[in-house]
């Protein structure tokens, strides 16, 4: 059976056309699986029945089983969704005044194993499919559109931030068409500066993603020398600062918006320095020797958000203020990510949900003791 929520519309129109139906069919299939939510061919009222037959026993909108729906205190909303095989993803809702912002997962787990995020702490399964992304978007705005209550043509999420679990990256073939789909406006309709795909730095994939469908991009950042961060982000060690700052000027010729978006988690004692500040400064100016050209960019500050396995701890409020202050005071639009939902563990870095480490990830990490390299202040 062939689950239609993984068809972006090309590949919905190439289907009925070996169906001998016509473009025009295949957006109205299209418009009913992604805008009314619907699943039974049945109901699919405007399509003429033949086609409804035929869709019948050859294809379905299969939704993934939820097993947890929790609400935080803020209106936070997690779900762990079931991809079989004992593996399990978790998609978070964040509401905010000026928008609904749903952070989506791409594999069941995650490889690239950064020091402070719990997800790669546990090791990696598999890629996520297409449908298997795009259903946790499905499941999230049919299901909020009904608890709130909105009206035909209301959203309930207008943003998407591909940061959940796993590097979207390295799943390139299948986070594509899902991409498409959010952007199509005969689905979901999301503008693209209004859908992030974040990456802990996968150069090639980078130039890939810019030409093939650009939307706004976030780089997990976390240190301003290539000493420190491959250590904390041991993919760096592939795709050092100097290649990573580049991918993202070239990036930012097709990008949506003027600036890549840099997150940067705050360790205690280990990247929060005011000199780390200043380095940093100099990394996205072109000043360091790690970077080429200035990058235009805003900096995105995260408060860690400690797990028993990471050995880590959470900047101080006053450090990470401070930090601000020294980036700002050199002209870097720069942000302190509000913590949101952490009493149901969906904060930033927190996402884990359930999986079988297929590749030794997550014993590899337990098993090393990465020397976190001390540098004094200039």
């Amino acid at each position: 059976m062939v689950n239609l929520l993984g068809l972006d519309l090309d590949a919905m129109v190439a289907r009925l056309d070996v169906l001998q139906e016509k473009r025009f069919r295949a957006i109205q299939l299209f418009r009913w699986i992604h805008r009314a939510g619907e699943t039974d061919f049945s109901r699919m009222t405007d399509i003429a029945r033949s086609l409804r037959e035929k869709l019948q026993g050859s294809y379905e909108v299969r939704a993934l089983p939820v097993l947890t729906e929790q609400c935080s205190a803020d209106g936070t909303v997690k779900w762990l969704f079931d991809v079989g095989d004992g593996n399990a993803v978790e998609t978070v809702y964040i509401p905010e005044s000026d928008r609904g912002t749903l952070c989506v997962s791409s594999q069941a787990g995650c490889a690239v194993g950064c020091r402070f995020c719990s997800t790669g702490h546990q090791g990696f399964s598999r890629n996520l499919s297409t449908a298997e992304i795009v259903a946790q978007l499905w499941w999230a705005e049919h299901r909020l559109r009904a608890r709130l209550n909105l009206g035909q043509g209301e959203r309930a999420i207008d943003n998407i931030v591909m940061m959940g679990m796993g590097e979207p990256l390295q799943n390139f073939a299948a986070v594509v068409p899902a991409l498409r789909i959010m952007l199509d406006d005969h689905a979901y309709g999301l503008s693209r500066r209004r859908v992030t795909v974040s990456t802990s730095g996968v150069v090639p994939m980078i130039d890939r993603l810019g030409q093939t469908c650009p939307v706004a991009l976030a780089v997990s950042l976390h240190a301003p020398d290539d000493t420190l961060r491959d250590h904390l982000v041991p993919l760096n060690r592939k795709y050092p600062l100097g290649e990573l700052m580049s991918a993202c000027s070239r990036y930012l010729e097709v990008a949506p918006r003027d600036f890549i978006t840099f997150e940067y988690c705050m360790l205690d004692g280990v990247n929060d320095s005011d000199d780390h500040a200043r380095r940093l400064v100099a990394l996205v100016r072109g000043q360091s020797p790690e970077s080429g050209q200035t990058v235009p960019c805003k900096l995105n500050l995260i408060p860690f958000n400690p797990f028993p396995a990471s050995g880590l701890r959470r900047s101080p409020k006053e450090r990470v203020l401070a930090f601000a202050r020294s980036l700002q005071a050199a002209g870097i639009v720069t942000t302190v990510r509000r913590t949101r939902g952490d009493d149901i563990d969906a904060a930033c870095g927190q996402l884990a949900g359930e999986v079988l480490d297929r590749t030794d990830v997550g014993s590899r990490l337990a098993r090393d003791v990465f020397p976190i390299p001390v540098v004094a202040a200039r």
